[in-house]
């Protein structure tokens, strides 16, 4: 006789199925995964995956959504802690969060698809709110100036941009273009580079 399945509780169901679902919006698009898809990865039925969410749109949107708000509870933790530490030196801590974040690639790409979707009526609002709550709360939370609001960003953005193309994980083959990359990659994270460099995509 087979020992009884265990049934796992809806809300770690759901979180499981986000999970698989990041990884696979974040490596093939909103457009190319399907719900069938999400739900073979997550061992689980399509018909599930329909059950919870209502329909792939709301999948996406929490997908979404759910990236931004491990970016906002990174940053909310740093602040939080700041023990008086503002301008510079807070930036600092920040963007180091934000590094920490997305050295998971599964978070970088979710976060990247939804902001080259922002026409797609189905994601763009999901993805602009995420945007602007970050900047919001590096103006209001974080206390930093415009300057620093828009270097922070451009600098995120910069982040994202390396990440997204492997560059840290096409490092050692020794071409002049590794080389580069290895510098910029040097330049753009400083001390945390070395993280960053010994991960694979």
């Amino acid at each position: 006789m087979s020992a009884p399945r265990t049934r796992i509780p809806a809300a770690e169901r759901r979180e499981q199925i986000l999970d698989v679902a990041a990884d696979l919006f974040g490596s093939n698009g909103f457009t190319a995964t399907t719900t069938d898809q999400v739900a073979r990865a997550a061992g689980i039925s399509q018909p599930y995956v329909i059950r919870v969410f209502g329909s792939k749109d709301e999948l996406v949107r929490a997908t979404v959504a759910r990236a931004g708000d491990r970016v906002m509870a990174a940053f909310r933790a740093v602040v939080d802690e700041a023990d008086g530490i503002s301008g510079d030196e807070l930036a600092h801590r920040l963007g180091e969060a934000y590094v920490d974040l997305i050295a998971d690639r599964g978070l970088l790409r979710v976060l990247m698809q939804a902001f080259l979707a922002g026409a797609d009526p189905a994601v763009g609002p999901t993805a602009r709110h995420c945007f602007l709550k970050i900047a919001g709360f590096m103006r209001d939370a974080a206390g930093m100036s415009a300057d620093q609001v828009v270097g922070f960003l451009a600098h995120g953005m910069l982040l994202n941009t390396l990440l997204g193309l492997d560059l840290p994980a096409a490092t050692d083959s020794g071409t002049p273009d590794d080389t580069l990359a290895a510098w910029l990659v040097q330049c753009a994270l400083g001390h945390k580079a070395d993280l960053l460099l010994r991960q694979s995509p």
